[in-house]
């Protein structure tokens, strides 16, 4: 046992202690300093000592507490197995995380060369997503093996893990588990990373929703809609269901807008305010720009408008710009181009449409066959019209 001066053992602990607290510091300064000096203000310095430097003063104190403590406390027994054991797991929690955090850094380091927006290109994001969900598994790896290894130094747990490890049934389990829905979306998570089908800040449209990867862990993907809302969706919905990706191979996106219009539209004209247009937006990337005529239906005329931008962000509010300014442009320079109605009148002078034929009695039937007009017709009690005169003439008088 170490003693100073004679002192009673809880002293030469306090003493001891209070030099181990003091050589962390000492320890923790000298190595940022050194890394400082190294690194000249670089940006992975930065990074080195935002994950590491906790971790390790935590790892540092608990190594040094557990040896002080040992050195000037008397213990025996079962009072020191109980000491020495719940040490080791704080020793063993502390080395987990300080490692966890080191292969943080590695994740942090490879993440800062990308631009955190996405425009680097389809294949930085794609380094991005992957280093996201490897900095997620080094998390979860950490967790997992720190706790585990925590609970495999109790006697009990430790062999009932064995038995389990050695038994089959064990692996009945976990295949039993990896059925269930949370290893499902965890493993395609993995497979969204790895694979590529979707990236951080790819533009995508979900269920009628257009917006972009904003987050991908191990079980759920984020999407960010235009209108500022989110979308969380399970892993497998990317594995399982079908979506568009408007940048899997590039940024660059066509765009098209449509115009109803009348026939009276001058197509010139119009081609060359599209040009303009485009020219003053900022917006435009030159890759692409046409005006055509794709239909004539229902007595209107259909006017497509082909431009192009660097990304669907642009592309957004280009397309708005250009029906806007067109529109515009119609009403001031071109209102014959706007749609309308026509009601069309045809006059056919001298045309006389034929009467309609009324059904023939049987008083003219008579009289074309030379009957006698004062008698009635036969099978009808209806007479001439002027035998009913001739009666109705004395009561009139």
């Amino acid at each position: 046992m170490v003693s100073f001066w004679n002192l009673p053992p809880i002293f030469n602990a306090i003493i001891l202690l209070a030099a181990a607290a003091v050589l962390v510091v000492v320890v923790t300064s000298l190595f940022g300093l050194l890394i400082r000096v190294i690194g000249r203000g670089r940006m992975w310095t930065t990074l080195l000592r935002q994950r590491t430097r906790v971790p390790f003063a935590v790892f540092s104190t608990v190594a040094l507490s557990w040896l002080a403590l040992a050195l000037t406390l008397p213990l025996q027994g079962a009072v020191q197995a109980g000491f020495n054991h719940v040490l080791l797991v704080l020793l063993i929690l502390s080395a987990a995380w300080a490692i966890g955090s080191a292969l943080m850094f590695a994740a942090d380091l490879g993440l800062a060369r990308y631009a955190e927006d996405g425009s680097d290109g389809w294949q930085a994001r794609r380094a991005r997503t992957q280093v996201a969900v490897v900095r997620r598994l080094i998390g979860a790896a950490s967790v997992i093996i720190g706790i585990g290894a925590a609970l495999l130094t109790i006697p009990g747990i430790a062999a009932v893990g064995g038995t389990l490890l050695a038994s089959a049934g064990f692996l009945s389990v976990v295949a039993g588990l990896a059925a269930q829905s949370t290893l499902s979306n965890v493993f395609a998570g993995m497979q969204l990373a790895f694979s590529g089908a979707i990236r951080l800040q790819d533009i995508v449209v979900v269920n009628g929703e257009w917006g972009y990867i904003d987050e991908i862990t191990l079980t759920y993907v984020v999407v960010k809609v235009w209108d500022e809302r989110r979308l969380v969706l399970p892993s497998t919905y990317f594995t399982q269901q079908p979506y568009e990706n408007w940048t899997r191979e590039s940024t660059a996106v066509l765009g098209t807008v449509f115009f109803d219009l009348d026939w009276g539209v001058d197509i010139l004209r119009m081609r060359a305010k599209l040009d303009q247009i485009l020219d003053e937006s900022g917006m435009w990337d030159g890759a692409a720009s046409s005006l055509r005529i794709t239909d004539t239906v229902g007595g209107y005329v259909q006017v497509r408008a082909l431009i192009s931008a660097a990304d669907a962000f642009q592309m957004f509010d280009l397309s708005r710009t250009v029906r806007e300014e067109m529109l515009l442009w119609l009403q001031r320079e071109n209102p014959e181009g706007l749609p309308r109605t026509r009601i069309q009148t045809v006059e056919r002078d001298g045309e006389a449409f034929p009467r309609p034929r009324r059904p023939r009695t049987a008083a003219q039937a008579n009289a074309d066959t030379g009957a006698d007009a004062g008698e009635p017709s036969r099978g009808d009690e209806t007479r001439p019209i002027n035998a009913i005169i001739d009666t109705q003439e004395p009561e009139a008088q």
